[in-house]
C-alpha cells in the first residue's frame, strides 16, 4: 500500500471518528471506538473483545466489552452518522436501496433472538440470530446504512427471556418486511437520494410492503414467486402463466453487472400488469431467464415511472446482489459476525460499528477513485 493510500485511509478514519465523536458522553469510549473500528478492518483471524483489546494494547477485553454492553454512547445516532456519511461519499439520485437479511450462527439459547431458524447465509436451518439490513448502492459503491435485529414470536411471547437479554419492554413482534419499512422510512425522512427499492422474494411476497411503497411513491423491483397472483385486464393470473404467454421476441439478453464468475447475463422480458395506472406511473411483471436452462425463471413485481425501460428494471433487479457483496465484505473485512455478545444492546452496538468500518472502507475507496485525498482531522 503506497504512502498516499495510507494517508487517505487514515484521513478517512479520522474524519469518520470526528463525525461520531459527539455521540459519546465520555472521552474513554470516544477514544476506544476508534481502536475498535480500526481493529475490525485489521488482518486478525478473529475480531473479538480479546483480539481487539490486544491490538489496542489493552491487557483485558473489559474495555471493549464495556463499549458494546453499557458505555454511554448513542448507538442509533452513530447509525444515522454512518448513513449520512455513506450518502455524502456515494450518494446519487439514481441510487438503489436494497433490503435483505442475513444469519449469525450462534451456540446456546441466551443471545437475543437466537433460535433454530432458516439462515440464508448457511443455506439451512441453524441455531442463529437474524439481522435485517438496508444497503445503499450506486455506481460509486455500496455500503450498509441501517439494521434491525429480528425477534421470533417465541421470544416476544417470553418476556422474562427478553428481559434477561436486555430487550426493551416496548419491543413487539415485527416481520422482516415491516422492519424493512421502518428502515426505508428512516432513509426517506433523512433525504437519502434513491430511484429504486429492491429485495428478494421474502420481501416481494409481502403485498403490504408493495402497497406501502406505492403509497410513498417509491419505485420498486421486488422478487416474487412463480405462483404469485397479479391483477391484469383479464383478471387475476399467476406470474408464471403471464410470462408463458410472451412471444420469443419479447426476451432480450442483458448483462446486469459483474459477478464472481464474470458478467451476470440473462434473458429478460416484461409484461404490463394492473389496470388504472396513476399518471406517470406503471406496473410490470419482470422475468429473468437463465441462458443455460430456459426453464429456470425468476419473477419480479415492479412499480415505477411509466417511462422505465426493460434495462432500467433489469438493472435494478441486478442491484440486489450489492447487499450480498456488502454482507461478504462486512464479514470478511469488517468483523460483522465476529462478535461474542448476547444482549440486545451489544448486538446493535457491534453491528453498528461494523457498518461504520464498512462505510470507512467504501469512503476510502471513493476518495482514492476520485484522487482527492482529504486532510486528516485531529480527535
Amino acid at each position: 500500500m503506497s504512502a498516499v493510500v495510507v494517508d487517505v485511509v487514515v484521513a478517512e478514519l479520522d474524519r469518520l471518528h470526528a463525525r461520531v465523536a459527539g455521540r459519546f458522553g465520555r472521552a474513554e469510549p470516544r477514544a476506544r471506538v476508534r481502536a475498535y473500528v480500526s481493529g475490525l478492518v485489521a488482518s486478525l483471524e478473529r475480531k473479538n473483545g480479546w483480539t481487539l483489546a490486544a491490538r489496542a494494547g489493552e491487557s483485558s477485553p473489559d474495555g471493549m466489552q464495556r463499549l458494546l454492553r453499557w458505555a454511554d454512547w448513542d448507538v442509533d445516532g452513530v447509525r444515522d452518522d454512518v448513513r449520512d456519511y455513506v450518502v455524502e461519499q456515494l450518494g446519487r439520485p439514481g441510487g438503489v436501496l436494497v433490503l435483505d437479511d442475513t444469519g449469525f450462527v450462534k451456540k446456546g439459547v441466551r443471545s437475543a433472538g437466537v433460535q433454530r431458524q432458516y439462515s440464508g447465509t448457511a443455506g439451512r436451518v441453524e441455531n442463529c440470530q437474524i439481522g435485517t439490513f438496508l444497503a445503499y448502492a450506486c455506481d460509486r459503491g455500496h455500503a450498509l446504512i441501517d439494521r434491525e435485529l429480528y425477534l421470533p414470536e417465541s421470544w416476544i411471547a417470553d418476556r422474562n427471556r427478553c428481559r434477561a437479554a436486555g430487550i426493551p419492554e416496548e419491543v413487539e413482534f415485527t416481520t422482516k418486511p415491516r422492519q424493512g419499512m421502518v428502515m426505508l422510512q428512516r432513509a426517506m425522512d433523512a433525504g437519502v437520494p434513491f430511484a429504486w427499492v429492491t429485495a428478494d422474494e421474502a420481501y416481494g411476497q409481502a403485498k403490504y410492503l408493495r402497497v406501502w411503497l406505492e403509497q410513498h411513491d417509491a419505485a420498486y423491483v421486488l422478487a416474487t414467486k412463480c405462483n404469485d397472483t397479479l391483477i391484469t385486464a383479464a383478471g387475476e393470473q399467476r406470474a408464471d402463466d403471464l410470462i408463458a404467454t410472451l412471444p420469443a421476441r419479447a426476451w432480450r439478453r442483458l448483462s446486469v453487472g459483474a459477478g464472481a464468475h464474470g458478467p451476470r447475463t440473462y434473458d429478460w422480458a416484461r409484461i404490463p400488469i394492473r389496470i388504472g395506472w396513476a399518471p406517470g406511473r406503471g406496473h410490470w411483471l419482470l422475468a429473468r431467464r437463465k441462458i443455460a436452462d430456459p426453464t429456470e425463471i425468476a419473477y419480479y413485481v415492479c412499480y415505477g415511472p411509466r417511462r422505465s425501460t426493460l434495462v432500467d428494471l433489469a438493472w435494478t433487479a441486478g442491484s440486489r446482489w450489492r447487499i450480498e457483496e456488502c454482507f461478504a465484505q462486512a464479514r470478511n473485512e469488517a468483523g460483522l459476525d465476529h462478535y461474542q455478545v448476547r444482549s440486545w444492546r451489544a448486538w446493535y452496538a457491534h453491528v453498528t460499528l461494523s457498518m461504520l468500518a464498512l462505510a470507512w472502507l467504501a469512503g476510502t475507496k471513493a476518495q482514492i477513485t476520485k484522487g482527492k485525498p482529504v486532510p486528516a482531522t485531529s480527535t
